[in-house]
């Protein structure tokens, strides 16, 4: 059990950017457990697949290439897993809160009865001590999420099972190479020794892809709104004012439930962590459901009526007035500068 595996999922033939910032979190959490860090890939085609990931300090790397892995199937999947699991005993098992990961992890720990913590923000490794039986567990895995619709955040440990497992939503974690020049072990996963002829009754047909529309994570620039914005048709300031700085539109969970914004651009806890170079938050009180999805940003904005918002906490600069008056002249100045 001396090792940590990471799931890598792939996105259109390339790791995942959550497969690589859990390899990257997965680093420093096998340093400080003194052991080995791994990582599995399923598919089809994958020639060289390892050269990706082994920068990211990845001592293993499990390669599953098989045609009848190509494209995600759930039962295909959870054997090789699950087979794959049972024969390296892994102590730790990451995977993304993605909908594979969702699909996938569940159906994994059922099977090996080891249990499961979802949507992860944090990780780290810590003791843990029971009174009841005056017992102290060293190096546990601190499995840590937002509870109770984010007014809480918990703390998950699993003493007595293993691997401990989580899966961890996308974008809480920074993504770094540890050494460039690394290389770690490649070893070749027998697929049909894990497959069983049942795994493969659901057969794809067709298969369909629609691109993401918005795609807000990976923006420079954020502009967003919350229910303080007072309508969906005020919303449009900040489209262009968004426009104006090259960034995209972002919503607080406030904003979208009031319908002013879609449920693709909310961020937070319940939407989307994002690390932009610049976050704007118009008409956002902060509760920390927001915050915790946007407190990475590089510099922080807030433009809010109320001097005691919790937002002014975390900005870099605060703008106290009227998001009405203030937004139309961030857009005339700046596009003045523009020019």
């Amino acid at each position: 059990m001396n090792n940590l595996i990471v799931f890598c999922e792939l996105d259109e033939g390339r790791p995942a950017d959550v497969s690589l910032e859990l390899l990257t979190r997965g680093r420093s959490l096998a340093n400080t457990l003194g052991c080995r860090l791994e990582a599995v890939v399923l598919g089809n085609g994958l020639e060289g697949i390892e050269n990706e990931l082994f920068p990211y300090g990845v001592d293993v790397v499990h390669v599953a290439d098989d045609p009848v892995l190509e494209h995600y199937r759930t039962m295909p999947y959870t054997s090789v897993i699950t087979g794959l699991f049972r024969q390296e005993k892994p102590q730790i098992a990451l995977m993304g809160a993605t909908s594979t990961g969702r699909d996938l992890g569940p159906r994994v720990s059922s099977l090996l009865h080891s249990g499961l913590t979802a949507d992860c923000t944090s990780l780290e490794i810590g003791d843990h001590y029971v009174s009841k039986t005056d017992t102290t567990y060293k190096n546990l895995l601190y499995q840590i999420r937002p509870a109770f619709g984010g007014n809480i955040i918990a703390t998950i440990v699993n003493p007595d099972h293993r691997p401990q497992m989580a899966t961890v939503r996308e974008g809480v974690m920074k993504r770094e190479i540890a050494d460039k020049n690394y290389r770690g072990e490649l070893r070749k996963i027998d697929v049909a020794s894990f497959i069983r002829p049942e795994d493969l009754a659901v057969e794809i047909i067709e298969r369909h892809m629609e691109a993401r529309k918005v795609d807000i994570k990976s923006a420079r620039i954020i502009v967003s709104g919350g229910y303080g914005m007072g309508s969906k048709e005020n919303f449009a300031m900040l489209y262009e004012l968004a426009s104006v700085l090259g960034g995209e539109v972002g919503a607080s969970r406030a904003a979208v439930d009031a319908g002013f914004a879609g449920h693709e651009r909310q961020v937070g806890q319940t939407g989307v962590t994002v690390r932009p170079k610049l976050y704007i938050a118009c008409g956002i009180s902060g509760q920390i459901q927001h915050t915790a999805g946007m407190n990475q940003s590089g510099k922080i904005i807030a433009i809010n009526n109320d001097p005691v918002a919790p937002i002014n906490t975390i900005a870099d600069y605060v703008i106290h007035g009227d998001v009405a008056t203030v937004i139309p002249k961030l857009i005339k100045y700046y596009k003045a500068n523009a020019r």
